[in-house]
């Protein structure tokens, strides 16, 4: 019997391991400014989305430079379920973020301030894994509906080449 519960263990662990792995949301993604399109003016000059799966979580790191010079970085871990975590930035905290797996390359993220949602970013990774477009929705400074779509492609790390 003790068996049969170490076989069951190791086949849940493994299977958990694999289901990590092939998460297609992992990995190194930057943004392509030529393909993608935001509102004039405010199009990041470059930006990188790092991606790693912790567990049944996903670990997410981006840092962005804008054509004025500012920097800004966000991070925070989260799991598909949509419970809302804490996003902390250079300066501190950030709007809280919940994920929602939609399928296996579908991942609505809600952005949320007082309990409202501020914006959902809807991401979706290419059936080839190689390019994530994230479509962006909110609200301006004016209460008037505003769409992004960022153009990310997956950099190939040395580890990846081997």
């Amino acid at each position: 019997m003790k068996t049969y519960s170490y076989l069951m263990i190791s086949a849940v662990l493994t299977a958990s391991i694999v289901m990590a792995a092939a998460d297609p949301f992992a990995g190194t993604w930057k943004l392509n400014a030529r393909k993608s399109k935001y509102a004039p003016g405010e199009c990041p000059k470059s930006m990188v989305i790092e991606m790693e799966t912790a567990g049944d979580c996903i670990r997410y790191r981006s840092e962005t430079e804008y054509a004025n010079g500012r920097k800004s970085q966000a991070r925070y871990t989260a799991d598909y379920n949509g419970a809302e975590v804490i996003v902390m930035g250079a300066n501190g905290l950030l709007a809280p973020v919940s994920l929602k797996r939609i399928d296996s390359n579908t991942v609505v993220a809600s952005y949320l301030r007082a309990m409202q949602v501020i914006a959902t970013s809807r991401r979706v990774v290419s059936k080839n894994g190689q390019v994530m477009t994230i479509t962006t929705t909110s609200t301006d400074k004016d209460g008037k509906s505003v769409t992004s779509v960022g153009v990310y492609e997956k950099v190939e790390t040395v580890a990846q080449k081997n």
